[in-house]
């Protein structure tokens, strides 16, 4: 993949979408403010540097063009349930940036700020620091997490403030964070008040979203999650576009539990029923629905080696009849003759899914994931940090080989995919509308 995307450097991506691209812009001596997604960090420690990795196109060929670089990212959720923002050092950028510095060969500045309340304003003594970065003292700033920022999420009057000081700091903006939908005052509000431009990667990752849309068919999805309610309006959307579907995770525990009228484990009675909405919504595409016949069921939330857990097959169990947790689909799923057939004959395969208790039980990903690779013919695009956590867990060795193979591509953001299949349009993502919006305004003129 970082083949396929140095090449995406030297030349235009061919994009329906009407935003202007980065390699339209004029970067020579300008202050480039660039959002990207640097989200990696747990418990203040970079879990996985890919995220930061797919952007580093994009930051050299801004400063090949002679830019110089702001750089700005949300960590973690640093708003309690109360509403209340606190800054601390597990969702700080520091670390962030001491990965880049390494990477970059330069020197990234963060502006100091002080801890134990949320940021209000942009101090002015970041002036200093944007005299010292077009004189190239420093090679970069990286701005404190926008997440601190106390308009960052807050709508109205005090975001607008916080869009118009950091379009301020700057002479260009550039949004690189695919993996950040969110309509907020870094992604969307700052692209009012400056000529804005889609990053490398942001480009990258639409193009793909395209097979996602608009795929070959056959077509199989794969989608797993936590929680069934966040994903009904992905599933029902997407079920009329695909030819098979296969659950995975809680959301099968759910549907199952519905269909079956099961008592699982951790199914709770509202999901049972937002589930058995969903099956009458969705009335004869249900059949595209690929049922798993056996189970990894658990006495608890653990490892293989605290728990009792045993495999169970959906033909033995009675309805009503109550179930510990379960926890994987046992690996052999992936030859019952309905699953087989549906990943052979696919041509576009999308997974947004982790089959199994994460890190614990592999087994299910794994079997998927190798039985997908068997199929050479399809365009496979994984989608979400899980999931591609789980494949370069599990498989590390068929990771690597994919991530250089033209027929695979990972995505950064999950959720925003997610939000996309929901809506059925790339336009309708917040940021991308932004953009849209600031080039017509770049065409008329507006920011000269």
């Amino acid at each position: 993949m970082r083949m396929r995307f140095i090449e995406l450097l030297k030349k235009e991506l061919i994009v329906n979408i009407r935003f202007a691209k980065l390699q339209d812009a004029d970067v020579h001596g300008k202050v480039v403010l660039v959002r990207v997604d640097h989200n990696v960090l747990k418990n203040g420690e970079i879990k996985d540097p890919e995220r930061i990795n797919r952007t580093i196109g994009t930051l050299y060929n801004i400063v090949e063009r002679g830019g110089r670089l702001i750089l700005m990212s949300h960590v973690g959720r640093p708003k309690g349930a109360d509403g209340k923002i606190r800054i601390n050092d597990q969702d700080s950028v520091k670390p962030i940036v001491r990965y880049l510095e390494n990477r970059l060969y330069t020197k990234f500045v963060v502006p100091k700020i002080n801890y134990g309340k949320p940021i209000e304003t942009i101090d002015t003594s970041i002036n200093i620091l944007i005299r010292n970065l077009r004189k190239r003292k420093i090679g970069g700033i990286y701005l404190p997490n926008t997440r601190w920022f106390s308009g960052e999420e807050s709508g109205g009057k005090e975001e607008d403030i916080l869009s118009k000081q950091l379009a301020g700091l700057a002479d260009i903006f550039v949004n690189d964070a695919f993996g950040s939908w969110q309509p907020h005052a870094s992604t969307c509000g700052v692209a009012k008040y400056l000529p804005s431009y889609a990053g490398y990667l942001m480009q990258y990752e639409v193009e793909n979203l395209k097979s996602v849309l608009k795929p070959k068919k056959p077509m199989m999805a794969v989608i797993a999650g936590m929680k069934f309610d966040t994903k009904i309006e992905t599933l029902t959307s997407i079920i009329d576009s695909v030819d098979y579907l296969l659950l995975g995770g809680h959301i099968y525990n759910t549907y199952i539990a519905a269909k079956y009228d099961l008592d699982i484990q951790g199914v709770q009675p509202k999901q049972k029923e937002q589930a058995k909405k969903f099956i009458e919504a969705i009335g004869k595409n249900e059949s595209k629905i690929l049922i798993i016949e056996t189970l990894i069921e658990a006495d608890k939330l653990a490892s293989k080696d605290e728990a009792k857990w045993k495999e169970v097959k959906l033909k033995d169990l009675q309805k009503g009849q109550k179930l510990g947790y379960l926890l994987d689909a046992a690996p052999c799923f992936v030859e019952q003759e309905n699953i087989k057939k549906a990943i052979a004959d696919s041509k576009t395969i999308f997974v947004n899914a982790v089959m199994g208790f994460s890190p614990y039980y592999l087994e299910g990903s794994k079997a998927l994931y190798n039985a997908i690779d068997k199929n050479k013919k399809a365009h496979k695009l994984y989608g979400g940090g899980d999931t591609n956590q789980e494949f370069k867990l599990g498989l590390p060795t068929l990771f690597r080989r994919a991530d250089d193979d033209p027929n695979y591509y990972f995505f950064t953001g999950g959720g925003t995919i997610l939000k996309v299949l929901e809506s059925r349009s790339i336009n309708n993502l917040a940021p991308i509308r932004a953009l849209i919006e600031s080039n017509e305004n770049i065409k008329r003129g507006y920011f000269e």
